[in-house]
């Protein structure tokens, strides 16, 4: 900045030596003389100028630090504030994966488990061991320990799988778990082979159904005259059940051929509402016969009522008589009193009359 008003300056002085020159030498001196105060009155323009710059320039300095400072405070702060926020973001971000390693271990677990179990349905004992738990499972919630039995043990020796107990007789549950044979239906490559195992898959369960019937339902023994056939895997009852009676209805239906042997299929969601359905029936026949009952011990009374009336006609009869006889007395011993009376009457008259007089 002062070079350039240096060179201001010579340029200024150049200009009125210049003009100096081609005046007249009269004019030299007083414009020479004037042109100098006008030129130290710029050069102490200049001068404040060139003084106030440096000001000008620290208070625009000071300006900028602090605009700049205000900005980088700000930025500083929104750049915490954003990195708070990455923080917590990362923080959840590794909970959450922390959360979902948890969750694979878990479904590796569950997977191997499921494996295991799978090995194990594989055994038919085991896996009749495991319906025989599961129906026992569900028994316990629904009924209380004194209103049922396991493993209920008959004269002849066979054990049905569980008993529900309804007053002084029982209902036979059975366990029967036909998973192969839907397995195998399920596994088909095609609609045919499906349809084939499907048959089977309802052939098992009927001959299922024959051998609860034969075996379980002894009324003989306790029981009632019907059983209940529990199959521990909804899938497994509903296509042998229910969706095997839509599709093969030309055979005829699974559910209708265990009723006709007093044996009824139940899962572990319908188990309960069947249960109730027989405990409402069986109230309904027990306040039938309870009725047919109270009908006979009314013809008893009926019969006995006319027998008492008889021999009540017969009491007020004999109190008629003995009424009559009664009045008939009274009025005969009325006579007698008057009778009597007079004979009384006149034999004192008589011992009058025979007095001697005085």
């Amino acid at each position: 900045m002062l070079p350039l008003a240096v060179a201001l300056l010579v340029a200024v002085l150049a200009l009125l030596v210049l003009l100096v020159l081609r005046r007249p030498a009269a004019d030299h001196s007083a414009l020479l003389q004037q042109q100098l105060v006008e030129l130290r009155a710029q050069l102490g323009q200049i001068t404040a100028a060139q003084q106030a710059v440096p000001r000008a320039l620290a208070e625009s300095r000071a300006l900028q630090s602090e605009s700049l400072a205000g900005e980088l405070r700000a930025l500083s702060s929104t750049v915490g504030e954003r990195l708070d926020s990455t923080g917590r973001a990362v923080a959840e971000v590794r909970e959450r994966l922390g959360q979902l390693h948890e969750a694979t271990r878990r479904l590796e677990t569950m997977g191997e488990s499921v494996v295991e179990v799978q090995q194990l349905l594989q055994v038919p004992r085991l896996r009749g061991a495991l319906g025989e738990v599961w129906l026992e499972e569900l028994l316990r919630q629904i009924f209380p320990a004194t209103h049922w039995e396991r493993q209920w043990t008959y004269r002849s020796g066979e054990r049905v799988d569980a008993v529900v107990r309804i007053g002084d007789r029982h209902v036979p549950v059975d366990a029967k778990f036909p998973l192969d044979a839907c397995a195998r239906m399920l596994r088909a490559p095609n609609e045919a082979d499906a349809e084939r195992e499907r048959r089977a898959l309802r052939r098992s369960i009927r001959d299922r159904v024959d051998e609860i019937a034969d075996k379980y339902i002894r009324p003989d023994e306790g029981t009632f005259d019907f059983a209940l056939m529990y199959v521990p895997a909804e899938a497994v009852y509903y296509e042998a059940v229910v969706r095997g009676d839509l599709l093969l209805a030309d055979e005829g239906s699974v559910l209708g051929y265990a009723m006709g042997r007093r044996v009824i299929p139940v899962s572990p969601h319908t188990f309960y509402a069947y249960l109730s359905a027989v405990l409402h029936g069986l109230k309904g026949l027990r306040v039938e016969e309870r009725a047919r009952e109270i009908q006979g011990e009314i013809a008893a009374l009926g019969v006995r009522f006319e027998r008492f009336a008889g021999s009540y006609d017969k009491v007020g009869t004999h109190l008629g008589n003995a009424a009559r006889q009664y009045a008939e007395s009274e009025r005969l011993a009325g006579r007698l009193r008057e009778q009597l009376a007079a004979i009384a009457d006149g034999h004192a008259a008589d011992t009058l009359a025979r007095a001697p007089d005085a």
